[in-house]
């Protein structure tokens, strides 16, 4: 019996080999995906075109005309063409609809995303409408990818409940859930971004944390009125988040009058200094800048205060050390532009926002000639894409009606393509190039005089 029992439990042990002989052998450890890195810089070059894609938010011609203003001051010798390709109500699947004709047609080097915003349908989290936009959004990533542009995508914008609440226009439960979701939205999107090594852009954070520090003052602040659609300022947070998301940042110029080599002179980043001279309380060159200061037009003024666009990613700086005592007066081919203490010029001053100098005003004309080309020939545009996708609607719902019904419906859809939409959008893609060749005639930067005179 004691054998037995001291054998007891090499039989259990031998038991539990037994067992596990017959199970199953555990599954090989997945191996770790080699991971893409994410977009570091959109990196655009003479010629390249970005697309902007999206629904109303887009066709409203604002956050995409303030990029455009950057590239048109900040990178004057470049010549970059951008085409908007947003339509009011827009989800992913529509964007797929026109996707050949407007976004593949134009060849772009980059496509911008922002949708979401309708997808959801304006209501808490539904998994069965997540599952479709997952869907259609994927598949436009790879449509992208397929014509050999790279996709940045943008988480969608803020719903401001309060701003409709504000209005009287409260609907439940959107207004207690929909940015909940649109942030659940703009996660999966991040997460697309680094699994495909793409550009990815937070639209949704700014927007929020912006607003939510205003109402610390006022509480019914809003930058988005009917909850939905950014107004102008709000659409510069947009612009900034674009523009910083995609490494898009640089300085104007940086001019610096201080002692070289025992004498007086002037250095300067991204420009060229020349003809400097100094004599006593008299300081004058000449300086030619390779950029224009990010300027916009007025009804964005409250948007570029807000985020301090200027100082952030428009430096135009000027320091000039070593001056004797006193206040100094300084002057741009011949305008007065301020008037500053030498304690304060030799730390420095910013340029980039003083609407006194001819570089702010060379880029204020430049804001508003592509304001216009926004307001009649892009917007017009999109207009027309917004007809057509009202005319596809219609031949859908005819697609249960009878053969005669739905040959009669796209006999008139031909007719109305061939002798409206396609004039129609020719001509409006003709007076954007007009637009953009005065521009860029107008973007130059010329050489200015500078002086530095003490008035006191």
């Amino acid at each position: 019996m004691k054998k037995l029992l001291f054998l007891a439990p090499l039989f259990a042990a031998v038991s539990l080999l037994a067992a596990d002989a017959n199970k199953p052998a555990a599954a090989a450890p997945a191996p770790i995906p080699d991971f893409k890195p994410i977009l570091a810089k959109m990196d655009l070059k003479d010629g390249d075109t970005v697309v902007f894609l999206g629904d109303s938010i887009t066709h409203q011609c604002l956050y995409t005309q303030y990029v455009e203003d950057y590239f048109y001051t900040r990178n004057p010798g470049l010549r970059i063409h951008f085409h908007n390709a947003g339509v009011g109500g827009d989800r992913a699947a529509n964007a797929l609809a026109r996707f050949d004709e407007d976004v593949a047609k134009f060849k772009p080097k980059y496509v911008t995303i922002l949708l979401g915003m309708n997808d959801g349908s304006y209501r808490d989290y539904d998994k069965a409408i997540f599952d479709t936009y997952q869907k259609d959004m994927t598949t436009l990533l790879e449509r992208i990818e397929a014509i050999g542009a790279k996709a940045i995508v943008m988480t969608p914008t803020m719903h401001d409940a309060r701003a409709a609440r504000l209005r009287g226009k409260m609907l439940e439960p959107r207004d207690t859930y929909y940015n909940g979701v649109l942030a659940l939205y703009g996660a999966w999107l991040r997460e697309e971004a680094h699994v495909r090594g793409l550009g990815f852009v937070d639209m949704y954070s700014p927007l929020n944390n912006l607003i939510t520090e205003a109402r610390k003052k006022n509480p019914d602040f809003t930058l988005i009125k009917d909850a939905v659609h950014p107004d102008a300022p709000g659409q510069v947070v947009m612009a900034l988040a674009l523009l910083t998301d995609s490494g898009i940042r640089s300085s104007v110029s940086g001019i610096t009058v201080q002692e070289l080599k025992g004498k007086l002179g002037a250095t300067a980043g991204n420009g060229k200094v020349t003809d400097f001279r100094a004599d006593g309380d008299h300081i004058s060159f000449t300086f030619k800048a390779n950029a224009l200061p990010w300027v916009l037009p007025p009804d964005a003024a409250e948007g570029y205060k807000l985020t301090a666009a200027g100082h952030r990613t428009s430096g135009e700086v000027f320091a000039a050390r070593g001056l004797s005592p006193g206040k100094w007066e300084l002057k741009i081919d011949g305008q007065s532009v301020g008037t500053w203490p030498h304690t304060q010029l030799g730390s420095k001053v910013e340029l980039q926002a003083n609407d006194k100098t001819p570089e702010y005003q060379q880029a204020l004309a430049l804001a508003m000639l592509n304001k216009e080309r926004n307001d009649k020939a892009i917007h017009p545009l999109r207009d027309w894409w917004g007809k057509m996708k009202g005319q596809r609607r219609n031949l859908d719902v005819l697609k249960s009606a009878p053969p005669e019904k739905q040959d009669e419906a796209k006999a008139a859809f031909e007719k109305w393509k061939t002798e409206q939409f396609e004039p129609g959008v020719a001509q409006s893609l003709a007076l954007a190039k007009e637009f953009e060749e005065k521009i860029y005639a107008a973007n130059k930067t010329p050489a200015r005089k500078y002086e530095l005179v003490k008035v006191q």
